[in-house]
């Protein structure tokens, strides 16, 4: 893919799952790939297994001084990337306000906080990936389905404000990523089975998919103000 060659490309959760995918592609296309997290080992670790010399660098895109101190070097971007976000499932008369707040934080907010500060190619862009609930709302993911569909209006928005900056996102349904790992072995399996079960294509997403629309979004240069679901056709059932 010729159009990244060289091209210095950022991405914000580029530690695993489909940041780390899009990062993966992105270096094979011969990008200056950068992948930012806020763990060391983690990024360490996915460094290793991109290779390609993607350098691996420390933000907290929950932190403003972080994410000022990242960007405050003006490097300026041909692509950027945000790739955050987790939590804000469960009922709304029962989730914690604190833990609502955090997952509001961690994924719209974050993005918010890269978008105003980093500096951006004029005929580059920058992507978000938010999540196919923003589509399709289920109970006991009334405030993620919020948070995706806020992230996606924003994008929206921000493709006319930061023009010739193209700005897009990528909403995928469910994809097997490190994320579901933390319930657990046969927790994962039976989320992925179930989920796979209402998707007319009968499986999930892997990470590599959501990389793909990512990639076009680089590559393309009269594609903004777009949000692709990657959702195996689950809007239609």
């Amino acid at each position: 893919m010729d159009a990244l060659d060289g091209k210095k490309v950022l991405v914000v959760g580029g530690s695993s799952g489909m940041g780390e995918a899009t990062a993966m592609l992105a270096a094979k296309a011969r990008a200056k790939v950068t992948i930012a997290a806020r763990g060391h080992d983690r990024l360490a670790a996915a460094a290793k297994r991109i290779g390609h010399g993607v350098e691996p660098v420390m933000l907290d895109a929950l932190s403003d001084s972080s994410v000022d101190k990242f960007f405050a070097d003006g490097t300026i971007w041909d692509h950027v990337v945000s790739c955050v976000g987790a939590g804000g499932r469960g009922s709304v008369r029962e989730l914690d306000m604190t833990a609502a707040m955090a997952a509001m934080d961690g994924k719209f907010w974050a993005g918010f906080r890269i978008a105003r500060r980093a500096r951006i190619a004029a005929d580059g862009s920058l992507t978000f990936v938010s999540g196919g609930l923003s589509q399709r709302p289920a109970a006991g993911a009334a405030l993620i389905s919020a948070i995706n569909g806020a992230l996606e209006k924003l994008s929206q928005g921000l493709a006319l404000e930061m023009a010739p900056v193209r700005v897009n996102t990528v909403s995928p349904g469910p994809v097997d990523t490190p994320m579901w790992d933390r319930y657990g072995a046969d927790m994962k399996q039976k989320f992925l089975e179930s989920a796979a079960a209402r998707v007319p294509l009968k499986r999930v997403a892997q990470p590599v998919e959501v990389a793909e629309i990512v990639l076009f979004f680089m590559t393309n240069r009269f594609v903004t103000g777009t949000v692709v679901p990657l959702d195996g056709g689950s809007t239609l059932a």
